[in-house]
């Protein structure tokens, strides 16, 4: 039998809304049956919405709040001078061009950016996407053949397993940061004419950073190059926030770089690619996202530009993420909770059981905390947690009051002793 066909109407022309509790449709459960399976089991993801700006305080619908739930790293999204950065840009160069970049979408501010890109990492040239989802789906089909292969860690992001699927290169996963799996694959995938390594530099659920100078002495024992995914690390890893190669030392390794402009850089929009300019050149002319996407818009290019100015200018801003974020997990284990991961201020605090981690939260919100609880899918079953975020514009006393409500709602809940 063919499949079903979803439509506007439905599955194979069964309405939404006549999907009851007891319709099910090819022997699968039906939409609402699925949507209270969610409901139930603990991991339904709720949107609270914000009434201000983002920032280390926010302010919802009941009131303000404590905010440690955000990619806001450095606290640029708020800042000052990215914010006049952004409006001075959008008054000189509009809202938008309308258009993809090689018809009529390429201003000289979004040339200015990608070179200020290439030089903050220290690479030959960079391409801007509306996204690093969008820079992830665009490089492995671009770049490889049926004759190569990409070896993927297992827990890399959605975008990376996404942008590899849309590639026809033969695909090796690695358990995660296994250094004797990656070379037992590295041996298998010698056949091939060309082998690429893709990981995360930070992984943003569990707070881990890759052994990039294990996989980089690999990559050069097996002749691969060395792709890394940057969200997660850009602006405050590394002696002046250029990122995990920074940090661990092996910038001259690191073929290929992903990041945004999304989280750290400003915290609009925005991703993009740096490289050598040969692969480049050839995004430039074959990467589906990047030839039919509008261009970046003018006043996120502005944002984004100014950040940059801000982090080349001095490393003050990105070092000032390490003795927050020690200051939060030392506190939050001495309290007798597991922090996942290491130095790094994605902290997750590991509970396992979804409903816990989802009732937790809404206390911890109406103790004015805004933290999310992570469950299946987005993280294993069993591995739900409360994800933290740490942010350099939070104070000492931000962070006090966080572990406080913590400690609080963890002995209410069984969390703690």
């Amino acid at each position: 039998p063919s499949e079903p066909q979803i439509t506007r109407t439905g599955v194979s022309g069964v309405p939404w809304g006549a999907c009851g509790a007891g319709t099910t449709q090819g022997g699968g459960q039906s939409r609402r049956g699925e949507l209270e399976g969610i409901r139930g089991a603990g991991t339904w993801k709720s949107e609270r919405v914000i009434a201000s700006r983002q920032g280390p305080h926010l302010r919802l619908a009941g009131g303000g709040i404590l905010n440690f739930c955000a990619n806001n790293y450095l606290g640029l999204s708020s800042h000052p001078e990215v914010i006049r950065a952004g409006v001075w840009t959008l008054e000189q160069f509009g809202a938008g061009l309308s258009s993809v970049r090689f018809i009529c979408g390429t201003q000289s501010i979004h040339k200015d950016l990608e070179e200020k890109i290439s030089r903050f990492h220290q690479r030959e040239d960079a391409i801007l996407y509306a996204s690093c989802f969008d820079a992830n789906a665009g490089i492995f089909e671009a770049l490889l053949t049926p004759e190569d292969a990409v070896l993927s860690d297992e827990l890399n992001h959605a975008s990376i397993i996404d942008g590899i699927r849309l590639c026809k290169a033969n695909k090796y996963r690695y358990r995660h940061m296994d250094m004797q799996d990656l070379e037992a694959k590295l041996q298998d995938a010698q056949k091939h004419r060309l082998r690429l390594v893709a990981t995360d530099g930070a992984f943003s659920m569990d707070g881990d950073i890759a052994p990039l100078k294990e996989i980089c002495r690999l990559a050069e024992k097996y002749e691969a190059l060395v792709f890394i995914d940057e969200c997660h690390a850009t602006g405050f890893l590394g002696p002046n926030g250029r990122g995990t190669d920074e940090l661990l030392g092996v910038m001259d390794k690191v073929t290929i770089v992903n990041s945004t402009l999304g989280k750290a850089l400003g915290g609009a929009a925005g991703g993009y690619t740096t490289g050598p300019k040969p692969l480049i050149d050839l995004l430039r002319q074959r990467s589906r996202p990047y030839l039919f996407s509008n261009s970046l818009p003018p006043a996120v290019v502005g944002c984004a530009s100014k950040a940059l100015d801000l982090l080349m200018e001095s490393n003050a801003i990105a070092q000032s993420m390490a003795a927050k974020t020690q200051r939060f997990r030392s506190k939050m284990t001495a309290a007798g909770f597991t922090i996942s991961g290491q130095d790094h201020p994605i902290c997750p605090v590991m509970l396992g059981d979804a409903r816990l981690a989802a009732v937790m939260a809404d206390d911890m919100l109406s103790r004015g905390i805004y933290v999310i609880g992570f469950s299946y899918p987005v993280v294993p079953k069993g591995k739900a947690r409360i994800r933290v975020q740490i942010s350099a514009v939070h104070s000492d006393e931000d962070i006090d009051r966080c572990v406080e409500a913590f400690t609080e709602v963890g002995r209410k809940h069984g969390a703690l002793p």
